[in-house]
């Protein structure tokens, strides 16, 4: 049976739930909820383990720190014998609309901590990213606290949605393949 490995990113404790930069832990609830999972704490992560369509979904919110997701993302892409292509990390991304979603086999970090450390403990760039945009609407110098902020009001009802097809898209991913999922997500614009 196919194994995958699904990463949500964020932040643990509190103060972090349900900002922009923890939205990878948020859509892996929702996923895990949705096929009647449940996490438990393990070694550097929460973790889940869910089928989907057939397939066995290991679900790790690494508790590192955003910083340090990598060490998690080694450990349970190792411990489960997981190969690169079948990892997916969730990840917020300012470069993009919130309107859009993007789903890649490789990439850079684009400067985002949490993946430039999974680069450094995985030796490599090229494993599978869903990246949800949180666009960058934000006073210049204030990124950290836009990042770390909540959802506003207006924003909300969207990122509902498209956490919803977040969760479809992880799906189609398992079930599909990358291709088909790139093809399917990557070039709409999520509007209510």
């Amino acid at each position: 049976m196919s194994k995958f490995l699904i990463v949500g990113l964020g932040n643990i404790g509190e103060e972090y739930a349900h900002t922009r930069h923890n939205i990878g832990f948020d859509i892996v609830d929702e996923l895990v909820k949705k096929h009647e999972g449940r996490f438990r704490a393990d070694r550097l992560a929460d973790v889940a383990e869910i089928k989907v369509r057939g397939k066995q979904l290991v679900c790790i919110k690494p508790t590192t720190y955003m910083n340090l997701s990598g060490r998690s993302v080694k450990y349970w892409k190792d411990k489960e014998n997981i190969p690169l292509e079948n990892v997916l990390v969730v990840v917020d991304e300012l470069a993009l609309p919130l309107e859009r979603l993007r789903v890649r086999g490789s990439g850079s970090d684009g400067g985002h901590n949490g993946l430039r450390s999974i680069q450094e403990h995985l030796g490599t760039t090229e494993y599978p990213k869903l990246r949800f945009g949180i666009g960058n609407n934000y006073p210049k110098g204030r990124q950290a606290d836009y990042v770390l902020g909540k959802w506003t009001a207006e924003e909300w009802p969207l990122v509902v949605f498209k956490g919803m097809k977040c969760v479809e898209l992880i799906e189609q991913f398992v079930a599909a393949g990358l291709a088909t999922t790139m093809n399917q997500f990557n070039n709409v614009v999520y509007k209510l």
